[in-house]
């Protein structure tokens, strides 16, 4: 699976055929969904990289999900909640200890920002080795999780003392509700994820990092906040943009995490559902946190 967060990917996406789990289903004479060339999950495609997976030699004919019982060694939902809860779980812990031991005062504070930008920094690098590895690597992204963890507790920290009271407590409320909010509406049916929704989410996330990219530039070398895309009346807008992406980016996830169960990924793939959704439940708390410090700011 190819991760459908704004930053990284994983597999899921195929380079060639775009999303492959779009309820692809073969042709009249033409080939089983199994054996196609859109499905990263059969086990019979040519560069298929679970071609020596045996559980993913299900019978997926006319696109319906296999009616076997699942076998040990394919991913279930219990396996990718249970890894997701795992890499949450050590992010909280670490941001936890982070705002506890790294304090903001104005004698600490530019050793606690360097040591969480090194942090962000690591992780990142992180982030992108896992996302170019065949294989997931569980180690690398409880590591991942644990260094965004530290970084997140001392931004978290800095917003709450100094510049909005109670801002972390409203970003974790904030966060916890799209996540509920998206779920339902993705079960229910209200979300349709399919192609268009893919280019439409993905077209405007790249445009939306290339406008803090710019506003980002602007800063550093004019000062102030660049082009302004992240205080006052834009920064709200551009909040409120971030937060819709993430849900956008969740619904995507959660389609993947859908059809990688259906088209039999092998168990270890869970770890890269919980690696794409931890990434995405970030981006969503940083955006609360940013709009909530900005219309405290505003008061």
């Amino acid at each position: 699976m190819r991760s459908s967060n704004p930053v990284f990917s994983r597999r899921g996406f195929s380079r060639d055929n775009g999303y492959a789990g779009f309820n692809t289903a073969p042709q009249a004479g033409g080939t089983a969904v199994g054996t196609q060339p859109g499905n990263p999950y059969a086990g019979q495609q040519a560069g298929n990289p679970y071609a020596t997976n045996p559980y993913a030699q299900q019978d997926l004919q006319h696109g319906a999900p296999p009616q076997a019982p699942v076998s040990t060694g394919r991913m279930t939902m219990d396996d990718v909640v249970m890894r997701t809860a795992t890499t949450l779980g050590v992010l909280i812990v670490t941001a936890a200890l982070a705002w506890a031991l790294l304090p903001v005062d104005d004698a600490n504070i530019g050793r606690s920002y360097g040591i969480a930008i090194g942090s962000a920094l690591v992780a990142m690098v992180l982030g992108l080795v896992q996302s170019f590895k065949r294989k997931p690597s569980p180690a690398l992204i409880v590591t991942y999780a644990a260094l965004e963890g530290v970084f997140l507790g001392v931004v978290s920290n800095v917003v709450d003392n100094r510049i909005a009271s109670g801002a972390a407590m409203q970003a974790v409320i904030g966060t916890l509700a799209v996540f509920a909010a998206v779920l339902v509406a993705y079960k229910a049916g209200w979300i349709r994820v399919n192609r268009r929704f893919y280019g439409f989410v993905i077209a405007a996330a790249l445009g939306f990092m290339l406008l803090m990219a710019v506003n980002l530039l602007f800063a550093v070398f004019g000062g102030g906040d660049g082009l302004g895309f992240r205080s006052g009346g834009l920064g709200i807008l551009f909040g409120v943009i971030g937060i819709l992406l993430g849900a956008c980016f969740l619904a995507l996830d959660f389609k993947q995490v859908e059809d990688g169960i259906a088209y039999g990924a092998p168990r270890e793939e869970a770890w890269l559902a919980a690696f794409g959704l931890t990434m995405t439940l970030v981006w969503i708390y940083l955006e609360f946190l940013r709009l909530v410090a900005i219309l405290q700011g505003n008061d």
